[in-house]
């Protein structure tokens, strides 16, 4: 389980950050050794850096990392198709949840300073009315994605439903 869910953390990493080297210096702030033992298994890591690796998911991404996991771990031929199920799973997830009424959708662009790549996130959370509890998929995706979102005469849920998957999980379209 713990090999699947370096793989998920890689790709995270790999999307949003310039380099693994760049995410243990500037955002963990541990060597790069102390990172290389831990995705072999070979040593833990603090709670306060495994809570630093859990904020790069929201909740609902964390569950599902680990039920990709376990599934993983249940299933030895899935172990080398973590990451594209994860992320087929969400665009799935996500196209279920944008046609129901208590979902919002947004297009967040912002700058994360420097060892980050430049980034819009598609967030689709459904909303519960309570503080806390909405559940949050988070679509990090590189800046240039947004002109073709917004150079689309579709809606942005109609964008969801159509090229979420398409973009997402297109390697060639993520870079």
């Amino acid at each position: 389980m713990h090999q699947a869910m370096v793989a998920i953390i890689l790709d995270v990493i790999q999307t949003q950050f310039d380099s693994e080297e760049a995410f243990c210096k500037y955002y963990l702030n541990i060597s790069t050794q102390l990172w290389q033992q831990w995705k072999e298994g070979q040593t833990t890591l603090s709670n306060d850096i495994m809570q630093k690796i859990k904020h790069l998911f929201s909740d609902y991404e964390w569950m599902l990392m680990q039920k990709v996991a376990e599934q993983a771990s249940f299933f030895p031929e899935k172990r080398h198709y973590v990451v594209p199920e994860y992320k087929h799973l969400k665009t799935m997830i996500a196209q279920k949840w944008v046609n129901l009424p208590i979902t919002s959708v947004e297009l967040i662009t912002k700058s994360q300073g420097t060892h980050f790549r430049e980034m819009i996130t598609l967030r689709i959370a459904l909303t519960y009315g309570q503080w806390g509890y909405d559940d949050i998929l988070n679509f990090q995706m590189p800046a240039n994605i947004s002109k073709k979102i917004e150079g689309s005469n579709k809606g942005l849920i109609e964008w969801v439903n159509k090229d979420l998957t398409t973009i997402y999980l297109n390697k060639k379209e993520m870079n």
